[in-house]
């Protein structure tokens, strides 16, 4: 028989002599198991309190980089307002009352560029081995700022079916609009100028009618008109309106200035407007670029709904607005200035509630002006347009407003300028507070292409 007894015993020897040994490998795996425990605490607290710091510092020299660059505030007074930036949101994240400190701060003249380094001492939860009760964490931005000048034009939608809240919701995102953008600046040393562009069956041109519009009188004078000098302006008086439909001929697609041939009122447009019990223009004139946010609401007011989507006579005007060349018959503040990209930036909003559906430059009668009939599409020649002021450097965002038809969106998807990083060039709005937060979206991202590009 086997001797099972001994080997109990045996074991039961060992369990009594080792179990010491057990002891000392279980506080020491505790112990291990404490300090990683307590490291990783530290960790996760570092990275809270790193997090938290470079937010702060980030959205400080950000706010200030704009004051700087909108004439808030002078080069002098940056490190004031980061002082005051950073101790209004020391206890962001897991900080601390009076926990930030400034370490620096450059304004760099030449590269236009404002500089912080900064710094919290973090108290550690778990010190480990003497090695202090506290850690140091820092954190570094650098932004942009900017004296571009910017000049935004927007096309607004006006016709027959904005009618009711949708023209409401325009009104209040397009105020809005006017606001972020004139808000903050010196109004005797401008630096943004903004214009808008009512549209329908055409563009009321208000006072630059007379230099820069030619009124059909006949049938047979539906062809380029010429320019705002030549003696063949005769038919232009007396003038019925202010109304602008298409260029014609050589300059359709072009900014060239009034003096090089002047923009139709069709002869079919009158027609058309009675036709369609519809006005002939909207009401409401274009404004030139300024920076009067009160004559710019005043007009944003008083919009009325009414007409045909004449998409592309719009786009054709907000171009005018930006272009140099049309400064010979503004006045010195509303002439836009030469393009150069390091000086000015020039972006254009255009926003639609529905497809571009009607044209005169290419109908042969009344009948042939609506739902793209002629011989071009509406669409095509709003497209062309695009992107000829693309080709320009303007920088083009569009606005689709409770669209249900895909060409209205392939349209200005086509005239939208390329999305760059995180900035989008064409936006969907399907109720009044996206469409207002499309027009801030547009105006924030304006702001920020100035100060990258």
């Amino acid at each position: 028989m086997r001797n099972y007894g001994g080997l109990v015993h045996a074991v039961g020897g060992f369990a009594r002599h080792s179990g010491g040994n057990f002891a000392i490998l279980f506080s020491l795996a505790a112990s291990v198991l404490a300090l990683t425990a307590g490291f990783s605490v530290n960790i996760a607290q570092l990275y809270n309190a790193r997090s938290s710091l470079q937010g702060v510092v980030d959205a400080a020299v950000t706010s200030t980089a704009r004051d700087l660059t909108t004439g808030v505030i002078k080069e002098a007074d940056a490190n004031k307002s980061v002082k005051a930036f950073l101790d209004a949101n020391d206890t962001a994240g897991i900080l601390q009352p009076g926990q930030i400190v400034l370490d620096q701060l450059v304004v760099d003249k030449i590269a236009k560029t404002v500089q912080v380094d900064a710094h919290v001492d973090v108290p550690l939860f778990f010190p480990i081995f003497g090695s202090g009760d506290t850690r140091r964490v820092t954190a570094s931005t650098t932004s942009l700022y900017s004296d571009k000048t910017i000049e935004v034009a927007m096309m607004l939608d006006v016709t027959g079916s904005m009618a009711g809240q949708k023209i409401k919701d325009l009104k209040t995102a397009a105020a809005n609009a006017v606001d972020s953008f004139l808000g903050s600046q010196d109004p005797n040393k401008p630096r943004v100028r903004v214009s808008i562009v009512p549209y329908a069956n055409s563009v009321n041109a208000g006072q630059l009618a007379v230099s820069s519009v030619y009124v059909e009188a006949n049938a047979s004078q539906r062809k380029q008109a010429p320019g705002n000098a030549s003696a063949q302006l005769a038919s232009a008086s007396p003038r019925p309106d202010n109304c602008a439909t298409e260029r014609k001929g050589a300059d359709q697609y072009s900014d060239a200035g009034p003096d090089s041939s002047m923009v139709n009122r069709d002869f079919l447009l009158s027609g058309f407007a009675t036709n369609t019990r519809t006005a002939a223009c909207p009401v409401a004139a274009l404004v030139p670029l300024t920076a009067d946010a009160a004559t710019l609401k005043n007009v944003i007011r008083d919009l009325v709904a009414s007409g045909g989507t004449g998409g592309h006579i719009g786009v054709q005007w907000t171009w005018y607005m930006l272009s140099e060349s049309w400064g010979s018959v503004l006045n010195a503040s509303q002439r836009p200035a030469k393009f150069d990209p390091k000086k000015v930036g020039k972006y254009a909003i255009l926003m639609t509630d529905g497809e571009f559906n009607l044209s005169y430059f290419d109908a042969t009668s009344v009948g042939e002006v609506y739902n793209d009939a002629g011989k071009e599409t509406t669409r095509a020649a709003a497209t062309k347009l695009c992107a000829a002021m693309r080709d320009k450097g303007i920088e083009i965002f569009t606005i689709g407003f409770k669209l249900d038809e895909p060409n209205a969106a392939s349209t200005l998807q086509s005239c939208a300028s390329p999305d760059t990083g995180s900035v989008k060039h064409f936006y969907q709005a399907a109720d009044g507070g996206e469409l207002d937060a499309a027009f801030q979206t547009i105006a924030r991202n304006i702001e920020t292409l100035a100060l990258t590009k």
